[in-house]
């Protein structure tokens, strides 16, 4: 126990893409668990928030937090000073090699700019950091790697979603042969990324899991409502940001489609870019009426929304770009509320939801197939107890946060004892 301590009280320099963020509280609720574990850790963000809100697991963590230069042109003396010391530094005729590789492969400002963040991490190289752990392995990992090259110190990743899908296959084979570990949260991503690498043994499957003490077991009633009352309307709740990956384009068109009939409404939470267009399509749709933009919220109030509604709807798509969904938090947390989820077969949705059984999954981009799953969720009442029930056991037998933490805390106290 002893040595497994000081283990823990070496400090790990965690890398984000920006801090806080409400859409991250994945993220966050995995930063607090290490911290409670015993781990001590100072947090580098590489932009600074624009989130109004908070939500209370970013009031609870106690780590510092060092904001790198977000554009390095606004912060010039850091950087030029970061270049100078980075001469000084035992990787850096390594991280030239490095880097004019990356550059071949991709000509961007983007990758001159986490050049000059990691350089002015090793300059400043906050609190004595042992070990350095990029969140997300697309940017972050880049400044991470980068940094790791030139001071010598080890690295691990925590890749996500997006990151692993839009990123080219070399740059994951670059980075998943350099870190000494990596972890992912759907065994989608799991199995795309060993097959990017040798280093099979070297890339887990973690799922994030829930901080199931905030998600307490709800044992209010869930309402009888059947849509068939127009004074007490069917309850439609979605959670996510207004981006094409989100498939919210899908969901309106699928609104559109219930019938004339049915009495609903649907509360949309979050933000995004996206937004005004979607409230366009839904003017369009003749659906404003029945639609409440609700805009980012906490997850205080997130929670009493879940608690509220009758049916929770996500149609995760793939994007343009390859961008998608990994398994969406959301879905984990009404889940653990008994409200039953209607979604798509994309990455690791069906990882959680089994049609039928604890949820309703179809195919995605696809309104007609959405709509009907919508219909019969709310007209049944006591089919969306029954798989709200089945969901709720699933995500506390399987989906406990405790988990993922302990597999995570594991990780590094194998790499430090290899290094002892």
């Amino acid at each position: 126990m002893k040595n497994r301590t000081l283990l823990q009280r070496r400090k790990i320099l965690v890398v984000l893409k920006g801090y806080p963020r409400l859409s991250e509280t994945f993220i966050a609720q995995e930063l607090l668990g290490l911290e409670k574990a015993g781990f001590d850790l100072t947090l580098i963000s590489m932009r600074r928030p624009t989130d109004k809100k908070r939500h209370p697991v970013h009031d609870e963590i106690r780590a510092r937090v060092i904001y790198l230069p977000e554009y390095l042109h606004e912060e010039p003396l850091r950087v030029l000073k970061g270049l100078y010391a980075s001469f000084g530094k035992p990787g850096i005729k390594a991280l030239w090699r490095r880097f004019f590789k990356d550059l071949r492969r991709d000509v961007s400002r983007n990758r001159f700019r986490r050049l000059g963040q990691a350089m002015v991490l090793a300059r400043e190289w906050p609190d004595n950091g042992e070990w350095l752990h990029a969140h997300f392995i697309h940017t972050p990992a880049s400044v991470t790697e980068y940094a790791s090259i030139l001071t010598g110190v080890p690295w691990t990743c925590s890749a996500h979603a997006k990151d692993i899908w839009t990123s080219p296959d070399w740059e994951l084979h670059e980075k998943l042969g350099s870190a000494r570990w990596t972890v992912t949260c759907t065994r989608n991503g799991y199995e795309h990324m060993r097959t990017l690498t040798p280093r099979k043994e070297a890339v887990h499957l973690s799922y994030h899991g829930l901080d199931l003490r905030r998600f307490a077991h709800f044992d209010g009633q869930r309402s009888d409502r059947d849509g068939s009352n127009p004074a007490d309307p069917a309850r439609i709740l979605s959670v996510g940001r207004a981006v094409e990956k989100k498939g919210y384009e899908t969901l309106l068109g699928a609104l559109a489609l219930l019938p004339r009939d049915l009495n609903w409404r649907f509360e949309h939470i979050g933000g995004g870019d996206k937004l005004p267009k979607l409230k366009a399509l839904a003017a369009e749709l003749n659906l404003t009426g029945r639609i409440t933009w609700k805009g980012a919220l906490a997850q205080e109030d997130v929670l009493e929304h879940y608690r509220g509604a009758d049916v929770f709807a996500l149609a995760c798509r793939i994007a343009s770009d390859g961008d998608r969904d990994g398994l969406p938090n959301v879905l984990v947390e009404a889940s653990s509320q008994r409200l039953p989820c209607v979604s798509t077969s994309v990455s690791g949705v069906p990882e959680l939801l089994v049609d039928g059984e604890n949820g309703m999954v179809v195919p995605p981009e696809d309104p007609v197939a959405l709509a009907a799953a919508l219909e019969t969720m709310i007209r049944k009442p006591a089919l969306r107890s029954r798989l709200g029930d089945a969901a709720e056991r699933r995500v506390r037998q399987q989906f406990d946060h405790q988990a993922s933490i302990e597999q995570l805390g594991r990780l590094f106290e194998g790499e430090w004892q290899k290094a002892s």
